[in-house]
């Protein structure tokens, strides 16, 4: 028998070998998830101490399955716990049992949805869901896929951002990049004026805020008229429903309203408060809408959905296509000319799409929207109570309001007390915040440090937050 008639596992396992594996790993994931609670947030480690433990190079013949799974063991120690029920930094990052068995079964699919015709089933799956959003977080009509508009999922907020900048870019002035301007408040997200450079802008506008961290309306119809003046062409404004920084919410209505005088792109950053738009009770944060150009919101922060996905909806889609379809003779189909058979891949910057919609469907299925509402409504009445325990405290303030789930303080002794109260709680490594600095120029407290506390995880709990609470008590003095 010559070396061409030897059997060959190409994938390394047989089909039952592969089985056994995935439900070792099944059985791994649970117990990891089970006793997530009862192991530090944050890991204890050097720069490079993990690293150093790790084999210098791979092996030369294949290992058993039952190494590679001993290797999550080795990484365990250098994990940051993202599901724990103590997790109250940056924003949550939602997962949840359908969503990683979604992720797995996307995996084994392989699918590869840059056009209808390589994957009817992403491509029809994720034109549903995205639908199915519209009417469920009380989006305009018009944004469906029956509509002028529609919706896709992107890798994140930031790349969404990027995408609608460039095709704002290409329908205001596509020949002359470098006189386009963007506009964003002083507490807009970072990813607006790194997606402007990207696409090329020669211009970003930073715009006061209001009292609440707001955008102002009068700021950005000044600075358009300047920049006219100057010969420049202002391009596209971001508002936000949700800011990072402080959760604060832009006048959408009002921003809208300046856009559609002026011309100009509006998209709306919503990536971390639109999921709680679940909730009829807080979309009056989002009126004004049917003004806007662009949304974009993550269920993988606050909706039970692992990164990466991001909804990105646009009112029509007319310029997104205008602006990223280039269609060479391999990607020529003979389904794309038909409207219920949409090429996603023009849609966003990359070409290659993977079946993300899975996981999002699961998650809405599994929980139903009454389940995913609770889950809100519970978050959303806990950072309430911790507000109030915060107001009432001597020796403790809100530095900005609680619009959502994000409870925003400092203490009245000043920085270093405030800085003090972060730093006790994050080397506890039994929970996790964020200590940031506001800065607001033409505001009192320019400069101040303060602390985050970002309630969301899916695992949290009232005793969780509760014993959060306790320890700031301690911190605080």
């Amino acid at each position: 028998m010559g070396p061409q008639d030897q059997p060959v596992e190409r994938n390394g396992m047989t089909p039952e070998d592969f089985r056994a594996a995935g439900h070792a790993l099944v059985d791994w994931v649970a117990d990891h998830l089970a006793g997530v609670r009862d192991r530090p947030v944050t890991p204890s480690l050097a720069p490079g101490e993990l690293r150093a433990t790790l084999p210098p190079a791979p092996p030369t013949d294949g290992e058993p399955f039952a190494d590679l799974l001993a290797d999550l063991e080795l990484l365990r120690p250098g994990l940051v716990e993202w599901q724990h029920p103590g997790w109250f930094a940056y924003f949550p990052t939602g997962a949840s049992y359908p969503s990683v068995l979604a992720e797995f079964a996307s995996a084994a699919l392989g699918q590869q949805g840059m056009l209808w015709a390589t994957s009817p089933a992403t491509t029809e799956l994720e034109v549903h869901v995205l639908d199915w959003l519209v009417e469920l977080l009380g989006l305009p009509a018009t944004w469906r896929s029956d509509g002028p508009g529609g919706g896709v999922l992107q890798h994140s907020a930031s790349d969404a951002t990027l995408t609608a900048l460039v095709a704002a870019r290409h329908r205001a002035a596509p020949e002359d990049a470098g006189r386009a301007v963007a506009y964003a408040s002083s507490q807009a997200h970072s990813s607006i004026e790194k997606g402007a450079r990207i696409a090329g802008y020669g211009h970003v506008r930073t715009l006061p805020v209001d009292d609440v961290l707001a955008l102002r309306p009068d700021a950005l119809r000044a600075a358009i008229a300047e920049d006219r003046a100057a010969g420049l062409v202002p391009t596209c404004v971001v508002a936000c429903v949700g800011t990072t920084g402080t959760t604060a919410v832009d006048p959408v209505r009002a921003i809208g309203e300046v856009a559609r005088a002026e011309g100009v792109w509006c998209h709306v950053d919503a990536a971390y408060a639109g999921a709680a738009m679940l909730l009829p009770e807080v979309r009056h944060h989002q009126d004004g809408l049917e003004l806007v150009d662009s949304y974009v919101w993550n269920p993988h922060k606050w909706l039970g959905t692992n990164f990466d996905c991001s909804v990105f909806h646009v009112a029509d889609r007319g310029p997104l296509l205008d602006a990223l379809s280039i269609l060479p003779p391999y990607l020529r189909d003979e389904a794309s000319s038909d409207p219920a058979a949409p090429d996603l891949r023009d849609w966003h910057v990359p070409l290659g799409r993977r079946t993300r919609a899975l996981k999002l469907w699961w998650v809405l299925r599994s929980y139903g929207t009454e389940g995913l509402r609770r889950i809100l409504r519970d978050h959303l009445a806990w950072a309430a109570w911790l507000t109030e325990q915060v107001e009432a405290h001597p020796r403790l303030e809100l530095v900005a309001p609680t619009t959502f789930g994000l409870v925003s303080l400092a203490h009245v002794d000043g920085d270093d007390a405030t800085t003090a109260i972060t730093r006790a709680l994050n080397d506890s490594h039994r929970v996790a915040v964020t200590g940031s600095v506001l800065h607001v120029a033409h505001l009192p407290g320019e400069g101040r440090a303060y602390l985050r506390i970002s309630v969301g995880s899916m695992l949290t709990e009232f005793r969780d937050v509760e014993d959060l609470w306790r320890r700031v008590l301690d911190a605080a003095g």
